[in-house]
């Protein structure tokens, strides 16, 4: 590890030009603080090696990397910027004329960080200070939300997709390209571009996805049999996929005969690019769809500081905000009033998050009638503990059997809405009313309760959109689009990310360290 020997390039930037860098900013902060908020000991065991040669002081990287993701510029543009710009020079502790380094080496820190048993130490560095100068104590509400990040990306189609897939086996599968040259005749595979093929005529079109649906499919049944490494087996792994994601057996064929046609419709989970496969389409409402990754946030609503943040693909029931949920408070020191919009109420959420002692509102999903101005679940009496249903009019009738944790149960009334009076308020089924209710309905039911009270209401108008303010930051100069690609890499960026915009409200309340430890001065 390099070690800082306090040596610059040229005349010391923050000592002979202070006055040029604007002071209670980031940079003026870095410069003065950065050897504690970053110190030497944190990087550590980054570097377990003694050999080789050293490399630049990790101090002097973390607080580029953190000045990056406040800014929103590339490895190149942060480069120019600690070149030429003299309050990135003061707040890394650059010379006067001090060139930097090359760009790549800000990949390879952040490669180092990821590897790390510690990699968001960056977020829990400025996290400590957050705890050090108390500046959350006593506020105990946390707002929760989610947003859209989109991916580095070009969305591509299924052609593309299975020609780049069948490309990534030839590369990195040994023998793979003699099976390939025997076996896949649909496209000469040595050119990384689209078919040559009448691209206006449908069953040209058609005949072709089938085509490269079998050379995939044969590819991959006659790979040699032999141990594939990590890169071997992931490309293969991906050719797998995106052969069956958008294709299904021809109208006239029973999927044996080896006749694929495009899908209709959109698989569930799809891979958008072979580029990245963790992206995925996000549908965020029902009619706005962009590709790429969910940001999950945990804010304090007073001081809009960045409690927890995750990053995770946008779709798939484990990376639903109701589950990552958990995660978000999960470090939290004492229970907390949580607020988040009907994507958090489900029932396993809100049972598992009431276990753990927190104060839950979170708005109930709205209940629709299946008639217009009719009753909804809520008019009928569910015992769970009597195992009965009753409905408007006092019928009575038993609930299903419960098939265990996590399975809906229903109540059949068929047979009383026949001359029931209150019919056409209740069912439009020519059979009759069928409720369905699903696990954790007590709880639903009593947040509709609760939110229907005013004291509720005035809470959730109040501590609840200051979240969108902390969203608006997030995403705000450009950074709704990553440049990364993968869970892990953009997951590390959000961290850092949400670390330097906390570094940047905490110095606008007056953060500042008095020899001892860090505090909030009041400014005047």
């Amino acid at each position: 590890m390099g070690e800082w020997a306090g040596e610059t390039v040229g005349p010391d930037v923050w000592e002979t030009c202070r006055e040029l860098i604007p002071a209670g900013s980031v940079f003026a902060f870095l410069a003065e603080h950065r050897s504690r908020l970053f110190p030497a000991a944190m990087f550590a065991d980054m570097y377990p090696s003694a050999n080789g040669r050293p490399s630049m002081p990790p101090q002097i990287l973390a607080a580029a990397i953190t000045l990056q993701a406040l800014h929103g510029l590339s490895d190149f543009e942060t480069v120019q910027e600690l070149r030429c710009d003299l309050r990135w020079k003061a707040a890394c502790g650059l010379g006067l004329h001090d060139t930097a380094f090359d760009s790549s080496l800000l990949a390879y820190f952040r490669r180092r960080l990821a590897r790390s048993t510690r990699p968001d130490r960056v977020f829990e560095a400025v996290r400590e200070v957050v705890k050090a100068t108390g500046v959350l104590k006593g506020r105990q509400r946390r707002s929760l939300d989610s947003t859209v990040l989109d991916d580095a990306v070009a969305t591509q189609d299924t052609v593309t997709q299975l020609v780049s897939a069948v490309r990534a086996v030839i590369r990195e599968v040994p023998g793979a390209g003699d099976v390939a040259a025997v076996r896949c005749t649909a496209h000469d595979y040595r050119d990384p571009g689209k078919p040559r093929i009448a691209w206006n005529d449908e069953q040209a079109r058609a005949d072709l996805v089938n085509a490269l649906v079998g050379d995939a499919l044969r590819l991959l049944g006659n790979l040699p049999d032999r141990q594939l490494g990590e890169k071997a087996a992931n490309a293969v792994g991906l050719l797998a996929l995106v052969a069956g994601q958008d294709v299904e057996p021809a109208d006239d064929s029973d999927g044996r005969d080896g006749r694929w046609r495009i899908t209709r419709g959109t698989a569930p989970d799809r891979i958008v690019s072979v580029v990245d496969p963790e992206s995925r389409h996000v549908h965020k409402t029902r009619t706005h769809r962009q590709d790429g990754y969910k940001a999950h946030l945990a804010v304090e609503p007073e001081t809009a500081i960045y409690t927890a943040v995750e990053l995770t693909p946008g779709s798939g029931q484990e990376h639903h905000e109701a589950n990552v949920a958990q995660d978000l408070l999960a470090e939290e020191d004492a229970p907390v009033d949580a607020f988040g919009d009907t994507a958090y109420s489900t029932g396993a959420a809100r049972q598992a998050l009431e276990q753990a002692g927190h104060t839950l509102f979170f708005k109930p999903v709205t209940q629709r009638p299946a008639v217009a101005g009719g009753f909804v679940l809520d008019d009928f009496r569910i015992d769970d503990l009597a195992d009965t249903a009753v409905c408007p009019a006092g019928h009575r009738v038993p609930l299903s059997p419960n098939r265990g944790p996590g399975l809906a149960r229903t109540a059949n009334f068929g047979r009383h809405c026949t001359g029931c009076p209150l019919r056409e308020a209740c069912t439009t089924s020519k059979t009759g009313k069928n409720l369905r209710i699903q696990p954790g309905y007590d709880l639903q039911r009593e947040a509709r309760r609760q939110a229907a009270e005013p004291a509720w209401q005035n809470a959730y108008r109040r501590w609840r959109p200051p979240v969108e303010r902390a969203v608006a930051w997030l995403v705000g100069h450009g950074n709704r689009r990553l440049r990364y690609r993968g869970t892990i890499k953009n997951n590390a960026w959000l961290h850092t990310r949400a670390a330097a915009l906390n570094l940047r409200t905490l110095i606008n309340f007056g953060l500042t360290h008095n020899g001892a430890t860090w505090q909030i001065q009041a400014t005047t």
